[in-house]
């Protein structure tokens, strides 16, 4: 998984780069201080995942965000922040962010969240996952589209909707249903279209909104086994 860190303290990114470097399955391939130097990198840089600072100097991470998944669809975003205000939580979701996590975070569960991310899950902090569901349901009512639209689902689709809506990565959901991550990945951009969303996390938003998943619905490896 190709990384690029976004911070504007060196002293940071260079800890991050010591604490991901040596981590199977991540390559750190750059380094930038703004963002615009992180959109510049990725013109030249094949990118998987950019680890994005939120509050820098000229254009910040949410700006940065916003530009990365538009001009690079295929790369995600990760934003790293000290800050867990309810306003960035929400701008950096809507902007397509791909998860959100606080730089104090266990260097083990942030090479994690990298890896999973480049394969196509979302990663919130448990601290604030409570809260930025609450922030959607109550603050944005107009996130989830009506609810006859899970109806348009092909069967299959739905069964990929529910597993992403239990945090299943798309390789759980390869190997629980039998199925290539390929096609997994297809499935999810179609569920992501016909139900008028904008990014694969509003998929477990969603999902809340609708009543169709209870928060003791969650995905682990053992029930991926069964």
């Amino acid at each position: 998984m190709r990384v690029l860190i976004v911070d504007d303290q060196q002293l940071l990114r260079a800890g991050l780069r010591l604490v991901l470097e040596p981590r199977p399955g991540l390559t750190v391939v750059g380094e930038a201080g703004t963002g615009e130097e992180a959109l510049d990198l990725l013109e030249v840089e094949r990118v998987d995942v950019v680890l994005m600072d939120v509050r820098m100097p000229g254009m910040g991470g949410i700006e940065a965000t916003r530009q990365v998944r538009a001009r690079f669809p295929r790369t995600k975003v990760l934003l790293l922040t000290t800050f867990d205000e309810d306003g960035l939580i929400q701008e950096g979701l809507l902007a397509g962010a791909d998860g959100y996590l606080l730089k104090d975070v266990p260097p083990d569960d942030l090479a994690r969240a990298l890896v999973n991310i480049g394969h196509g899950a979302a990663a919130i902090d448990p601290r604030i996952a409570k809260r930025f569901l609450d922030l959607f349901r109550t603050d944005l009512p107009d996130v989830a589209p009506p609810t006859g639209r899970l109806e348009e689902l092909t069967a299959r689709e739905r069964e990929v909707f529910m597993l992403v809506a239990a945090g299943c990565t798309n390789s759980d959901i390869s190997h629980r249903l039998g199925i290539s991550a390929v096609t997994v990945r297809t499935h999810v951009d179609n569920i992501v279209a016909k139900l008028a969303l904008r990014s694969r996390p509003q998929i477990i938003v969603y999902a809340y909104e609708q009543g169709v998943i209870q928060p003791s619905q969650r995905f682990d490896e053992e029930s991926a086994k069964e």
